[in-house]
């Protein structure tokens, strides 16, 4: 007969599930207003939801646009850093302000109660808590199509989330499907390794500059300026383009086109849409003979854990700018186009996550506030 497994129940003020910049950089605020916050995180390791990308990975801002709060980035604030440089220091940011991090805590539900607290459950720990913030970000759950489980099971298939580096390959011709800056990033890669390689899609755009250059060094500030203060929820052209954006593919930045060509990449624009005989067809009705696929189709969302339900028609929390009104003490942060463009960047984790602290704040001092005996003159 199996033994059951015992759980332990815990009581938190605040319960942030997610330990990447955007939950570190809110508990560092909670921290700050004296409000103590458990985060919970299913890795081993602080940082290793960035280990776990592909090694050739960097960053496509500079360091000076990659510090959270309170702690510069370590690097030359020009530089790039590398996924690992990124998840070293979310290691480091957790030591220097002592965020009461819990690891290998996978959460199961979230569930409120008829008293307005919360129910955070994981494999092992019941967490009882006043506020919850969702930080889990939108990268969480790969998302491959249906035609995945058509191909041949000898070709090897992988999906961008899963991909570290050419030797996972099989000796052969390469699909990537999708063309955005992952699958730029791993066609060039896989290239470069020697693979004849096929990239199937069209990318959305790309910026018209070469990262690292003297004319990107010109450009950068203003479209920080941009994220920051031009497109956000406050201004009408950001309220605008607020669900464009969200259903836009990220555009090429630091792989171009005309890198792909020079590499010998064979640019698709047909997308890959069925299979014939195991084998991967295009849009244009093209077989590819390939060894090997990589699925860089993105990442759906998916909240189905959370009690109530929070999502709205348009497939994204309801409330805004992270605060769910429906379920008050529930938040989110790290969502796409959360506040504005910035809260895409990691240089805008710590400016949302203010934003949610402040929110948490106030609602503990009006609960105070409710609770506080009432004077009665003599």
């Amino acid at each position: 007969m199996k033994t059951p497994t015992k759980t332990t129940t815990m009581r938190a003020d605040t319960v942030v599930v997610g330990a990447g910049q955007t939950g570190l950089a809110t508990a560092y605020h909670l921290k700050q207003r004296g409000i103590d916050a458990v985060v919970l995180d299913e890795h081993p390791r602080v940082g290793d939801q960035w280990r776990v990308r592909y090694d050739s990975l960097r960053l496509n801002t500079p360091a000076k646009y990659d510090a959270l709060p309170g702690m510069k980035f370590p690097a030359d604030d020009d530089a790039y850093p590398t996924g690992g440089d990124m998840a070293d220091y979310l290691s480091a940011y957790v030591d220097r302000f002592g965020l009461d991090v819990r690891h290998r805590s996978h959460v199961t539900s979230v569930r409120r109660q008829d008293d307005g607290d919360f129910v955070v459950q994981t494999d092992s720990t019941t967490f009882l808590a006043r506020n919850v913030v969702m930080a889990t970000g939108c990268e969480h759950h790969p998302s491959t199509p249906d035609l995945a489980a058509e191909l041949d099971p000898d070709i090897r298939q992988l999906h961008s989330s899963a991909y570290h580096g050419p030797g996972q390959l099989l000796p052969g011709p390469v699909l990537v499907v999708g063309v955005g800056q992952s699958g730029a990033d791993l066609a060039l890669e896989a290239a470069n390794a020697g693979h004849d390689t096929w990239l199937s899609g069209k990318p959305s755009a790309e910026v018209p500059f070469e990262i690292g250059s003297r004319r990107a060094k010109i450009i950068l500030p203003v479209l920080w300026f941009v994220a920051n203060h031009v497109l956000t929820l406050k201004t009408p052209i950001g309220r605008r383009l607020q669900p464009k954006i969200r259903k836009m593919a990220a555009p090429l930045i630091r792989t171009k086109l005309w890198h792909l060509t020079a590499a010998g990449v064979h640019l698709a624009p047909a997308r890959t849409v069925a299979s014939r005989d195991g084998r991967p067809m295009l849009a244009d009705g093209q077989i590819l003979d390939v060894a090997n696929v990589i699925w860089c189709t993105g990442f759906k969302q998916d909240w189905t854990m959370i009690d109530p339900p929070v999502v709205g028609s348009n497939g994204w929390p309801s409330g805004e700018g992270g605060v769910v009104h429906d379920v008050p003490g529930l938040y989110f942060v790290g969502l796409l186009f959360q506040r504005g463009f910035y809260s895409m960047l990691i240089g805008g984790a710590g400016r949302d996550g203010r934003f949610i602290a402040r929110q948490i704040a106030g609602r503990r001092r009006a609960e105070t506030q409710v609770d506080a005996p009432v004077a009665v003159a003599a």
